[in-house]
């Protein structure tokens, strides 16, 4: 039982190695991915008030998941005052890169998936970072199963 008990202990503190550095690397991607994203979105220094944007959220750049998310829906009301989807827009025609009403839309949609991709991108990184503190937590207890099975193991020898 004591040699069962040990190994069970050592399986235990190496799953628990695993999931601490699967943790780290987790958080580190998370916090890193999401300065680039912010840093990209600052060199870009689109602030709301580009966009229409009026109140209190109007001075600030476009910088995060909650500026991207209103520049995006912004972004999408002025494309929908144009044509409320890219079929009305064409009419049964194909796109005419010579219509300024068609570049236009297109221009607005590509911001719009843009800023969206941005939101999108800030919500991976936060699911990254909290699966990253989720696997430090559980590597924690895993740890400390582990040198307690080690404990008992000890003291029944």
């Amino acid at each position: 039982m004591n040699k069962i008990i040990k190994k069970l202990s050592i399986v235990v503190l190496v799953l628990g190695a695993v999931a601490l550095v699967m943790g780290i690397v987790f958080v580190y991607q998370g916090v890193s991915k999401r300065a680039l994203l912010t840093g990209i979105m600052k060199q870009e220094n689109v602030k709301l008030s580009a966009l229409g944007v009026t109140g209190s959220k109007a001075n600030e750049i476009i910088d995060s998941a909650d500026t991207a998310q209103i520049a995006g829906d912004t972004v999408r009301g002025h494309r929908h005052s144009i044509a409320p989807t890219y079929g009305d827009l064409l009419g049964g025609a194909k796109f005419d890169p010579t219509n300024p009403k068609d570049v236009t839309y297109a221009q607005a949609l590509n911001l719009e998936n843009y800023l969206y991709v941005g939101v999108l991108s800030f919500g991976v990184t936060t699911i990254a970072m909290a699966s990253g503190g989720f696997m430090i937590i559980v590597a924690l207890a895993l740890g400390a199963i582990g040198v307690v099975l080690l404990q008992l193991a000890k003291r029944l020898t």
